[in-house]
Formats: C-alpha cells, sequence, structure tokens
C-alpha cells in the first residue's frame, strides 16, 4: 500500500512522517509527544522527517481520540513577575524543542484558584502540568489542590512541581532557606544590627522557608530584633510594607525584601522620601531577576536561575516516565551590588 505524501487538503499527516522516517506510526507518535521511549537515531530520524514535511501535531484531534494533547499547562502567579516570567521562559524553550506547546494558566494565591486553574488544565486534556510558585501553610488547603493534581496524575497526566514541597511528584526545588541567610548574613558581616523584612503573605511556603532563613542568620548574628512586615509579593506590596516598617521602626539601617520585585517597591519608597541607598539605608532581594542589575543602585540579591528551573521542569515532565519521583535541587548564589554597605557610623 502506498501511502500519499500529503492528505487531500495538502497537509502532512503522522503516517506521512512515519514512511519517510522508516518508522512506524506509533514509534512517530511516542517521538513526536517527547516520550523517553524511543532511541536517540530514530528520534532524529522523526524529528527530520517532520521538520521537512513541514508536519505540525494537531493536538484537537488527538484530544478527540481519547488521549491527552501535546501542550504543557504551566500553572503560575503574577505572570507580570519577573520570577515567572523567566521560569515560563525556560518551559517555552524546551517544550517548542520537543513539538509541545505551553498553556499559561494564571493563579492568585489562593487554593480556590489552585483549584479551578487544576481543573481547567484537566479538562483541555493537556498532557502535562507544570505548577510553579508556593504551596500553602494550611494542610487543608494544600491536600484539596493536592488530590486533583495526583488524580491528574493517576490518570496518565504527567507532574511536576517547582517549589512546592508538599506535592508527590517530580519536583525542581531552589533552596529558600538558604537562599535567605546568605543575604542575612551579608547584612550581618556588614556591622548591621536593625534590620526589618519587607514579606510576603504568611500563608505561604516560600515565605515560611525564607523567613526561616533569615531567623537562623540572625540567632547565629546574635540579634533578636528582626522586624516584620508582610503584604502582597508584588511591588505595591513591597511599597506598602517599606511604608509600615519606616512608620514603626526608624532606626532600621537595612531591609531584606523576600523577592526582588517588593525590593523595587522599597527602593521607590526610599527615592521618595529622601533616604539614600546604601548611605543611610542598605537593600536587598532575592530571585535576581534580570532587571535587579540596572536598578539604581543595582540590587544586591540571591541569584535563583529562574530560566533554568523552567528548562529542568519541562524537561523531567517530557523526558520522565512512572517511577520514583525526581527531585532536582537548584543552587543559588549571592551577588553583592551597590545597594549594600556597612550601616552609618
Amino acid at each position: 500500500m502506498t501511502v500519499r505524501a500529503r492528505d487531500t487538503d495538502g497537509t502532512p499527516r503522522l503516517a506521512d512522517v512515519a514512511t519517510r522516517a522508516g518508522v512506524s506510526i506509533a514509534t512517530a507518535s511516542r517521538t513526536l509527544s517527547g516520550s523517553r521511549a524511543v532511541s536517540a537515531d530514530l528520534r532524529r530520524r522523526v524529528l527530520e522527517a517532520a521538520d521537512a514535511l513541514a508536519y505540525t501535531v494537531n493536538p484537537h484531534a488527538r484530544s478527540l481520540a481519547g488521549g491527552l494533547t501535546s501542550v504543557i499547562g504551566l500553572m503560575v502567579y503574577e505572570i507580570d513577575d519577573p520570577y515567572f516570567a523567566e521560569i515560563a521562559g525556560g518551559v517555552v524553550e524546551v517544550a517548542g524543542g520537543h513539538g509541545w506547546s505551553v498553556q499559561v494558566s494564571h493563579q492568585d494565591r489562593t487554593h480556590t484558584s489552585d483549584l479551578a486553574g487544576v481543573r481547567l488544565l484537566r479538562g483541555q486534556r493537556v498532557g502535562a502540568i507544570v505548577i510553579a510558585g508556593s504551596g500553602y501553610r494550611d494542610a487543608g488547603k494544600n491536600a484539596t489542590v493536592n488530590t486533583e493534581l495526583e488524580a491528574y496524575a493517576a490518570s496518565g497526566g504527567r507532574l511536576v512541581a517547582i517549589g512546592h514541597r508538599n506535592l508527590d511528584c517530580h519536583a525542581v526545588v531552589p533552596d529558600n532557606v538558604g537562599a535567605a541567610r546568605v543575604v542575612a548574613e551579608h547584612l550581618i558581616a556588614l556591622g548591621h544590627r536593625r534590620i526589618g523584612v519587607i514579606s510576603g503573605p504568611e500563608t505561604l511556603t516560600t515565605v515560611v522557608d525564607r523567613g526561616r532563613g533569615i531567623e537562623d542568620a540572625a540567632a547565629a548574628g546574635g540579634i533578636t530584633d528582626i522586624a516584620w512586615a508582610h503584604a502582597a509579593f508584588t511591588r505595591d506590596g513591597g511599597r506598602a510594607a517599606t511604608i509600615r516598617l519606616l512608620a514603626e521602626r526608624s532606626d532600621l539601617t537595612a531591609v531584606i525584601a523576600l523577592n526582588d520585585t517588593m525590593a523595587i517597591g522599597a527602593l521607590s519608597v526610599l527615592r521618595e522620601r529622601g533616604i539614600r541607598v546604601p548611605q543611610a539605608v542598605s537593600v536587598t532581594g532575592i530571585d535576581d531577576i534580570q532587571v535587579a542589575q540596572d536598578l539604581a543602585p543595582a540590587l544586591t540579591t540571591v541569584r535563583l536561575p529562574m530560566a533554568s528551573m523552567g528548562r529542568q521542569a519541562a524537561l523531567l515532565a517530557l523526558q520522565s516516565g512512572p517511577g520514583a519521583r525526581r527531585v532536582e535541587e537548584v543552587e543559588h548564589e549571592l551577588v553583592v551590588r551597590a545597594s549594600t554597605a556597612p550601616p552609618p557610623a
């Protein structure tokens, strides 16, 4: 039987790709869906054939056939936050290289929103879900979302978490405790003793972990009086928390923001009030988003490789089959710039 080079409408079919590559249709399908159960040589032949024929996967047809689509559902908070934008860039890069696309689901840091997002992605039959961001301190809130995610994985979906530590799935895990500890140790080594922290909501495990790192460094340095202000994990939240800190503690010589976006808010408040950074108050962040080095002054922060985290998560989703949970830990690096200096005499 001769396989036509094109379908009746001129569109190349999966069978055409398989014929050109000299493989079965099943092998071509597995390759284009990102399966690991294909040798490097077969993968190369199939991808070259697909490229030569300008073949594209039809996720809608695949869904109608009862399977999952070649789409990664990426769940993030604050898509305009550079932290999540850089993670998304890494996921998109890897997905595109494997013939997959990415559908972004934007949540609002509540478990009800997370649950709705998971159910939406399941309803769209995405082939993988990558959930990026913090879990919740409340075990009940975690359980509601986790049950839905684990049911998705049990039905054949691929599940990877970035930053969540309460999901039984493959994960990419930044060292939030260590990242916060090292930036606090930097300030203490400079001589700061009156330190304030602007933080995201206390309901998030990321806040708990980063807060623990600061408290560990403070305890080791003999500091017992750390001032805290909680707000949204955003620039506006950083502004609000900084205003509150300054009202309560005018003697502070350093402010640690638990992410760079909040640090940007802190810098804007200090600039408006004529408080010089770092001459009067030092400011630090965590994450090292791309704009951190372009601020005035450039921000001292802790580098977490967000784009790399996104790439790692996408590869885990596309290349890791069922089996033992894989957890990939991410290194951090203190990046000292112009926003920190010894406290004023």
